[in-house]
């Protein structure tokens, strides 16, 4: 008996897709605008950084607070992760050059993980193509990582701003070139491609033998 699997999938419309081009280019305009203010005034930037983090921390502590309070309110053990995150964001907010220290820190922990990640990733590779590039962002990982340790705290309101907004640079330019295309309609043959070969595949591989 043979096995159909049925792939359903949106269908894409060239119209669609260019209008998310605009509100992509846009978006991708302003995080690069944004972060080229960020590295202008990298000391800003990073208290801006601190204050969004102890927002997040105060906005997830009111919601575990509400959570415990319904679900299980004689609960000490229960109450203890909404006290720490209420805690934490409101010394954030109250003491925002700790909180940029704290924060430099933690970015210097995820640089290490990072560097030793790509090390390790790299030497799997080798010799095979693209090694080369993997072990040179280790290397870049270790470099921002011994830097944010060397100065710390002092750096970090220079480094933490920086960071961030090299950051958003990047992350604004992939939009732009990604909302320009989708805006030209370049895209929507390549993904009605994709989308076509995976479903060949699929289809070959219930065909019964």
């Amino acid at each position: 008996m043979s096995e159909e699997i049925k792939v359903s999938h949106v269908e894409l419309n060239d119209e669609t897709i260019r209008k998310i081009g605009p509100y992509t280019l846009v978006t991708g305009i302003l995080l690069v605008l944004l972060g080229t203010a960020g590295i202008i005034m990298p000391g800003l930037m990073s208290l801006f950084t601190t204050s969004f983090i102890a927002a997040l921390f105060l906005i997830g502590a009111a919601f575990w607070g509400y959570h415990t309070w319904k679900s299980n309110p004689r609960s000490v053990i229960d109450w203890l992760k909404p006290a720490l995150l209420l805690l934490s964001g409101g010394l954030m907010l109250f003491y925002p050059l700790a909180g940029v220290a704290a924060v430099g820190l933690m970015l210097a922990m995820y640089l290490l993980l990072d560097s030793f990640g790509s090390f390790a990733l790299a030497q799997a590779l080798h010799p095979a193509k693209g090694w080369g590039w993997m072990a040179f962002n280790g290397v870049v990982s270790l470099v921002l990582a011994i830097l944010f340790l060397i100065g710390w705290p002092a750096t970090s309101m220079l480094l933490v701003g920086i960071y961030v907004g090299i950051s958003l640079i990047f992350d604004g330019w992939a939009l732009v070139f990604l909302g320009w295309a989708f805006r030209k309609g370049k895209l929507n043959a390549q993904i009605k491609a994709s989308i076509e070969e995976v479903e060949k595949t699929i289809d070959e591989g219930v065909k019964p033998a």
